[in-house]
């Protein structure tokens, strides 16, 4: 499911006091992956990593984006069975059968013919109906493709893998160990909005992370929440934005996998919190087609997952879920007071 949804955004907040010599603020941006990214931490040294961060995402292109024709995933993706992988794309492999299983199909790579078919993917069809998505919904079961220690393989040709639902959080994740072997212990990294923070800020405070309130249409942005992270990972999926509307129909980028179709729900939007991006990327992307109640079943049953979840009610009107625990660290409507 190609997520272009990024409805968590940087509030760093720093004071405007001098700090000490040893001190440093550097900050690293650009654009990566189709969208931005912003990698900010607390120097003594002052030495800027940017050129290892610009190796690093060019290394994970070359292994998972879909729109390059000589990525890995695009081979793979052309070949008629089998497929050569790199360690990046392993541990995407294994985040994603984890997090399928434990979704019981809900969050499935191998949706991304069902993407393409509706307009949200690397190789849009020019028509929809339900003989194409019945015909597709045959390639699309994570449980086809299999690897081992030489590689991929898949048991029809047609079968595709688009990890955009889980790649950008499994960056952040990649990102962040980049700066805690070269010794770096506070940090926030962040791409296309999914995101990890450590330690503190230039305030000596928690980094604090505004999330949108999920309105499509809005002039200006507006704070549904503000989260303080605690040496934690966040990210952010839902379908406020990322639609289009054709013969009186709207149309979400979220494609059940199952079904085949758009989901249909009143979730609005989700935003789910643990130890590693690439995870919270992941459950972010499965929750928003399980829908509020299946979500909120499963987060009572696993407790290292923490999420906000947003939806509408039978009046329209904007409602909250909050885990138990990360009601310690968040504060609601922040613009309201």
């Amino acid at each position: 499911m190609k997520k272009v949804i990024y409805s968590a955004f940087i509030l760093l907040l720093f004071g405007c006091g001098e700090s000490a010599p040893s001190k440093q603020k550097i900050v690293v941006d650009g654009f990566a992956q189709g969208t931005t990214y912003s990698v900010v931490y607390i120097s003594k040294d002052g030495v800027n990593y940017q050129r290892a961060i610009d190796s690093t995402l060019i290394a994970i292109d070359n292994s998972m984006s879909t729109y390059q024709k000589k990525s890995l995933i695009s081979k793979f993706n052309q070949s008629d069975s089998t497929g050569v992988i790199d360690q990046l794309f392993a541990d995407v492999f294994m985040i994603s059968e984890e997090v399928y299983e434990a979704t019981n199909g809900a969050f499935d790579p191998t949706v991304a013919p069902l993407v393409n078919a509706w307009g949200f993917g690397f190789e849009n069809l020019n028509s929809t109906d339900s003989s194409t998505i019945d015909s597709l919904l045959h390639f699309v079961d994570f449980k086809q493709v299999q690897s081992d220690d030489k590689g991929l393989s898949k048991s029809k040709k047609e079968i595709m893998l688009d990890f955009n639902a889980v790649a950008q959080g499994y960056t952040v994740d990649v990102l962040a160990d980049l700066l805690e072997v070269r010794g770096i212990q506070n940090y926030l990294v962040e791409v296309g909005g999914e995101l990890k923070a450590k330690g503190l800020n230039m305030n000596d405070t928690l980094w604090r992370i505004g999330i949108d309130r999920p309105l499509p249409n809005l002039k200006e942005r507006e704070i549904e929440a503000i989260v303080s992270l605690d040496n934690k990972a966040l990210a952010t999926s839902g379908n406020y934005r990322k639609f289009y509307e054709k013969d009186g129909m709207k149309y979400s980028h979220t494609i059940n996998p199952k079904t085949g179709y758009p989901v249909e729900h009143n979730l609005l939007s989700v935003t789910v919190i643990t130890d590693n991006c690439g995870y919270a990327d992941a459950y972010a992307t499965a929750f928003m087609v399980m829908g509020l109640q299946d979500s909120k079943d499963f987060l009572s049953t696993h407790k290292e997952l923490e999420a906000l979840l947003i939806y509408s009610d039978k009046n329209g009107d904007l409602q909250t879920f909050i885990t138990d625990e990360l009601k310690n660290y968040i504060e609601l409507n922040p613009d309201k007071k």
